[in-house]
């Protein structure tokens, strides 16, 4: 993946307004911490969860609408939405109503992830193959 962090994250933060909302901006040479992963429950217009991957400096999100399940065999839907910054890992709170993602946000889950392949994790996620 050879755009910048700021480039990755320009989307994110062109969606927010960083008066308004205590959602982190991102900061430059923000460190990573190796392979994180964060699942947040977001109750916004309708509530989902939030499936964050770090890889290549920023966290690859996706929001699923329905929800985790222990049940291996059921399939659920996760659309990638834009890149959010390392430090959203840590984010819990509200954001403010009339503006993006209005709700609050809970950790629900973190841990770390690799690919069960060996591959590389940025290059998984940029193909749309994470195993």
């Amino acid at each position: 993946m050879a755009d910048s962090r700021a480039d990755r994250l320009a989307k994110y933060r062109g969606k927010r307004d960083f008066t308004r909302t205590d959602e982190p901006a991102g900061a430059e040479g923000a460190a990573a911490a190796g392979n994180r992963f964060v699942v947040q429950r977001h109750r916004a217009r309708r509530r989902h969860y939030d499936l964050r991957l770090e890889a290549d400096g920023v966290l690859a999100s996706w929001a699923v609408p329905k929800g985790p399940t222990l049940d291996p065999a059921a399939k659920r839907l996760a659309v990638h939405v834009e890149d959010h910054p390392l430090e959203y890992a840590d984010f819990e709170g509200v954001i403010p109503s009339g503006e993006y993602g209005g709700g609050d946000v809970v950790v629900w889950d973190r841990g770390h992830w690799w690919t069960s392949d060996g591959a590389d994790p940025a290059g998984a996620i940029e193909a749309g193959e994470v195993h």
